[in-house]
């Protein structure tokens, strides 16, 4: 019968095993798995959120133009840097 002589790598896969294992049954260790696993859950529910959002302001802004042109506003850029809107209506009345 052959003797089976283990290599280091076969040694350090052997105690990653029992160290995983002591692990797995360590409730801080797995405290901190569960902590982790919802983390990325948020962090997942909040990529999706924040999607959404900005799907929603396009379509804001392509509303707000679309009122702007049927009240016949025009939009001016001031000095700093603020956008300020005129009525036509208030122009010609005004000369």
């Amino acid at each position: 019968m052959p003797t089976t002589t283990k290599t280091p790598f076969d040694r350090l896969a052997s105690l990653g095993e029992e160290v995983l294992g002591k692990a797995a049954q360590n409730p801080a260790a797995h405290r901190l798995v569960q902590g982790a696993i919802q983390l990325k859950e948020r962090v997942d529910d909040l990529s999706k959120r924040v999607r959404g959002l900005e799907a929603m302001e396009k379509r804001l802004e392509k509303l707000e133009k679309q009122v702007a042109k049927l009240e016949g506003t025009t939009t001016k850029t001031t000095t700093s840097g603020a956008a300020k809107k005129t009525s036509t209506a208030a122009k010609k009345t005004a000369t």
